[in-house]
C-alpha cells in the first residue's frame, strides 16, 4: 500500500481518471469555479452552486474533488498559469523580477478571491512550482548563491504579497458593497481626511495629495517600495557575489 500523504491536498493523490460524467472535465469544474469566483468572490462558492452552473449534479463534481478545498486549490493553481515569466537571459535579473512582480499584483487585482487562499494552502501546483522555478532561475542569473537564491525570491514573493493583499481586500470590499473601487476610494478618503484633521502630519500628507487618483498613487507606491527591495538586493548581491558582474545591464 502506497504511503499516505502527511498533508492534505490535492496535489499529493493519484488524479482521478476522466469518465463520463455529465460530460465534464476537471479543466471545465475549475474554469466554472473560477467564474463563480471572480464574479461573486470565495463564500459563493459551493459544489451545488457549481453543479448548477455546469448544468451536472453535485455528485458529478465530487468524481473530480472531493471537497471545496481541492477545488480552491485547482482553481489557485490555475491563476498562477496567468503570470508573466520574463527570461533574465534576454530581460536582466532587475527587469526579470519587476516585470514578475508586477504580473504577480496584477494577477491578484483580478482575482481578488486569491488572496484569501494564499498561506491556506500548499503551493504544490504545477503553475505554482513553474513560477516559483523561475524566480529562483532569476536569483541564480543575478549571482545570488546558496541560501542567499531562495531568501531573495522570498523577499520578493513576500513584498508583492504584503502589499497586494490588502489591496485585493479592498477590492472584495467594493464588491461586496456593488461599488466600485473609485467610487468607494473617494467615500473612504472624505472620511479619512476628516478623521486625520487633529493629527497635523496626517492632515498634511492628505492635502498635499489634493486630487491625485488613489489608483495611480496605489501604482507609485508598489513602484516605489519594489526599486527599494531590489536596490537592497543589488547592494546583497555586490556584497556577496564570488563570480565577476556580468555585462551592464544584466
Amino acid at each position: 500500500m502506497a504511503a499516505r500523504s502527511p498533508i492534505a491536498s490535492i496535489w499529493t493523490r493519484p488524479q482521478k481518471p476522466q469518465r463520463d460524467q455529465a460530460g465534464l472535465s476537471r479543466d471545465q469544474i475549475v474554469r466554472a469555479a473560477i467564474e463563480i469566483l471572480d464574479a461573486e468572490g470565495r463564500d459563493a462558492l459551493s459544489m451545488r452552486r457549481l453543479g448548477a452552473r455546469l448544468g451536472a449534479a453535485a455528485t458529478s463534481v465530487y468524481w473530480y474533488v472531493s471537497n471545496k478545498d481541492e477545488l480552491l486549490e485547482l482553481a489557485l493553481d490555475e491563476i498562477f498559469g496567468e503570470v508573466e515569466r520574463p527570461d533574465p537571459e534576454t530581460s536582466g535579473w532587475r527587469p526579470a523580477f519587476t516585470i514578475a512582480a508586477h504580473s504577480l499584483r496584477s494577477l491578484i487585482l483580478r482575482h481578488p478571491w486569491v488572496a484569501q487562499l494564499i498561506g491556506v494552502y500548499p503551493m504544490y501546483g504545477p503553475n505554482a512550482l513553474r513560477f516559483t522555478d523561475h524566480l529562483v532561475g532569476v536569483a541564480q542569473h543575478a549571482g545570488f548563491q546558496d541560501f542567499d537564491v531562495d531568501f531573495a525570491v522570498t523577499t520578493v514573493v513576500a513584498y508583492v504579497y504584503g502589499m497586494t493583499i490588502g489591496e485585493a481586500a479592498w477590492l472584495s470590499n467594493a464588491q461586496r458593497a456593488g461599488t466600485t473601487m473609485k467610487e468607494l476610494d473617494e467615500r473612504v478618503w472624505d472620511v479619512s481626511a476628516e478623521i486625520a484633521r487633529d493629527y497635523p502630519r496626517l492632515s498634511e500628507r492628505y492635502r498635499a495629495y489634493g486630487e491625485t487618483d488613489p489608483q495611480r498613487l496605489r501604482v507609485a507606491t508598489f513602484d516605489f517600495g519594489l526599486v527599494s527591495v531590489l536596490d537592497g538586493l543589488e547592494l546583497r548581491r555586490r556584497a556577496t557575489r564570488r563570480d565577476p558582474d556580468p555585462p551592464a545591464g544584466t
